[in-house]
């Protein structure tokens, strides 16, 4: 069998095309289009891969799974039931961290929206780290541990001052000025860790070897300041995991070990905080053409408003119904939301024999394609984990209505 898309749970044998061991036609016999497909296999093999890879190279790494690239019940169990600990930036994204018994000493949360109750309820429930991008809220943090006589672990955010992003702290000398008075006067805070998450879709060394710099110029200004940091987290930013071979994971974490070693930085913990790497390949859509012009472009019943763009997912397309067919045609890929903008894909090389209700693969669309969705007035789709030949159905949209996280309860 000749895989797809670099993805061995998704291969074909002459014209059958199979998602792990089903076939795609035995799918569709009960399910309609659009259809999202989520593959355990690959997801379970994605985190045992960067897991395996990162104990090898550095002493005491953790990792944390980022809830929002895709916070699904069923997807965050997985995670959680291989030793992956949770990154959030929400309220209801620790209230789902918690009702899936994730420890607490396996979370850190925190963005640059803190408001007092999720301060708080990362307080009250023994939550490793809070992430702090904005240093004037770290007054907050300490004023609401000392209420409830706890202390609490920080992580400072840094900036770095890519793309003049806003995310973070310069350590400006006013800033280290203003951290290490906190450092005295605040003492239900301590600060543990410093972060730095550079870009998006990495998959060049250098791009992560800048971030290291980053991260050690932070760690020695901090020591300058007498402010002692015990953990490096290098964020996130990985690609799917089809796009990032294990070999190439391989030099990315090795590059990092040796700037680390070259600069004589004493750590106790690396922290990684995958999101994308570990369920970006594994979901798959399931579309139709539902329309054609003469000049090759095609319509899909998606568009941006499930699988947006704005995801920034590394997207491929297949005939799901001409598997066996060359793909080898520049076609146009669009939508179906009444915009010129909804394009999926230009001059993309598809097979040259094209037909109304052909269906079509998108792979790649694991990871942001949910959280970033906008819906719009089309009914969701529904969405199925595939394990061998077991499938399950996780969301129906007549029966679960929406698969936006639940509010925290009052």
């Amino acid at each position: 069998m000749k895989h797809i898309s670099g993805n061995r749970y998704l291969r074909k044998q002459g014209n059958i095309l199979y998602l792990d061991n089903i076939e795609v036609e035995k799918i569709l016999k009960s399910s309609k289009t659009p259809l999202l497909v989520f593959l355990e296999a690959r997801i379970r093999d994605n985190i045992r891969t960067f897991k395996s890879v990162a104990e090898r190279i550095f002493k005491s790494p953790s990792v944390f799974y980022s809830f929002k690239a895709n916070y699904l019940n069923d997807i965050c169990k997985i995670i959680k039931s291989e030793g992956i600990g949770a990154e959030l930036v929400s309220l209801p994204e620790l209230h789902l961290a918690l009702s899936l018994g994730f420890p607490t000493n396996k979370i850190i949360a925190g963005g640059p929206y803190l408001d007092n109750k999720f301060i708080e309820q990362c307080i009250i429930n023994n939550i490793e780290e809070i992430v702090v991008h904005t240093i004037k809220d770290i007054e907050r943090i300490n004023e609401i541990a000392k209420n409830h006589n706890k202390i609490q672990n920080l992580c400072l955010r840094i900036n770095s001052q890519k793309y003049d992003t806003k995310l973070g702290t310069k350590l400006l000398v006013q800033e280290l000025k203003q951290i290490k008075l906190y450092q005295r006067k605040c003492t239900n805070i301590q600060f543990r860790t410093i972060l730095s998450h550079y870009s998006t879709q990495m998959n060049n060394v250098n791009q992560f070897s800048k971030n290291a710099e980053i991260l050690i110029d932070a760690f020695n200004k901090l020591y300058n300041y007498d402010v002692e940091i015990k953990n490096i987290n290098f964020g996130g930013g990985f690609p799917e995991a089809a796009i990032m071979p294990k070999s190439q994971l391989e030099l990315v974490f090795s590059r990092l070990h040796k700037i680390l070693n070259d600069e004589g930085i004493e750590y106790e913990k690396i922290y990684f905080e995958p999101g994308r790497f570990l369920v970006g390949d594994a979901g798959i859509f399931i579309t139709e053409i539902v329309n054609k012009t003469e000049d090759r472009w095609i319509f899909l019943n998606v568009g941006n408003n499930i699988c947006p763009k704005f995801s920034r997912s590394s997207f491929r397309f297949y005939n799901a119904s001409k598997i066996d067919h060359p793909h080898k045609y520049k076609t146009s890929i669009a939508g179906i939301i009444p915009t010129d903008q909804d394009v999926l894909a230009k001059n993309y090389f598809f097979n040259n024999d094209i037909e109304i209700g052909d269906k079509v693969l998108i792979t790649n669309v694991g990871a942001y394609t949910l959280t970033f969705s906008n819906r719009f007035p089309y009914e969701l789709p529904s969405i199925l984990l595939v394990n061998g030949l077991k499938i399950s159905k996780i969301f129906d949209p007549k029966r679960d209505h929406d698969f936006s996280l639940k509010p925290f309860p009052s």
